[in-house]
């Protein structure tokens, strides 16, 4: 069955601005909270307002889905062409439940207490149970990829905390009494696209023409990939399972190496010769 039109779901138009888009939202998630709204399929339609509110509410997502639709968000993304949407979008705003050492999706929403603190004017249907504290807790890039060990200070109390490979700049992992946000420091290798990694390569002229091998570093390490005779710049090469591991355990997304190509900013006189050569014969 066809996913529905996310502005359809939230009753706005694509012109919508972030307030209405906000309005609309807290609206519709009033009206079909499974708490409020008893009629069969509630749940489900409950999840679908939350999915299509962090789509739209993210410009980034939202300018995706705005060119795509929601194949900007499946296996290939961008309309099957293969971009760096491709694969399963995770947004900033996951909570990872932390137990065993093993995360779990929480299903993808924010914080069911910040929905209920504005249905319920701050107060938690749940009654005893509490907003739990957060802390922020700032690792490298390669450290959310590869997952890390750290030492840290609860209310004076020192502790070790195990964050999970693949979390990224916004993820909340749950633990007993404490939530902890992830802040990821940028690389100054790789731009992270959901669990897609993107990566540019710089070839020349003559490379870009007659093809050639490289060499391209991933979060994995090095990888050779052939470049086609004719490649032209601005291409996306896709390496399949060379992305980020999703912080469930399952998959992993894949990367993309943007071809670029060096166009020399002066010649010497053979060069020229050759050039002015090669465009007389095409």
């Amino acid at each position: 069955m066809a996913k529905r039109d996310y502005y359809e779901i939230l009753g706005v138009s694509k012109s919508a601005s972030a307030d209405e888009l906000k309005k609309a939202y807290r609206n519709m998630a009033r009206k079909h909270h499974p708490d409020v709204d008893k009629t069969t399929g509630a749940e489900e339609k409950f999840k679908g307002i939350n999915e299509a509110y962090q789509v739209l509410s993210d410009p980034q997502k939202k300018g995706a889905y705005d060119q795509y639709g929601h194949s900007a968000f499946e296996q290939g993304g961008m309309g099957g062409a293969g971009g760096p949407f491709g694969g399963q979008q995770q947004g900033s705003h996951q909570t990872y439940s932390w137990s065993s050492g093993q995360g779990q999706d929480a299903g993808g929403f924010a914080d069911p207490f910040d929905i209920f603190e504005a249905f319920f004017g701050g107060q938690s249907p749940f009654g005893r149970q509490a907003r739990l504290p957060r802390y922020a807790i700032t690792i490298t890039f390669d450290e959310s990829v590869r997952g890390v060990q750290k030492e840290i200070e609860i209310e004076g109390r020192r502790q070790k905390v195990k964050i999970p490979p693949g979390v990224d700049d916004g993820t909340e992992i749950r633990f007993t009494n404490f939530v902890l946000v992830t802040q990821v420091k940028k690389s100054d290798k790789f731009v992270r696209r959901g669990y897609d990694i993107v990566s540019e390569h710089e070839i020349s002229y003559a490379n870009a023409a007659l093809g050639t091998v490289a060499e391209i570093e991933t979060v994995d390490g090095l990888v050779k990939i052939k470049i086609a005779s004719g490649t032209q710049p601005g291409t996306q090469i896709r390496l399949r399972g060379k992305g980020i591991k999703h912080v469930s355990g399952r998959g992993q997304g894949d990367h993309y190496v943007i071809i670029r190509v060096k166009v020399p900013n002066k010649l010497s006189r053979d060069q020229k010769l050759l050039l002015e050569e090669l465009e007389e014969i095409s």
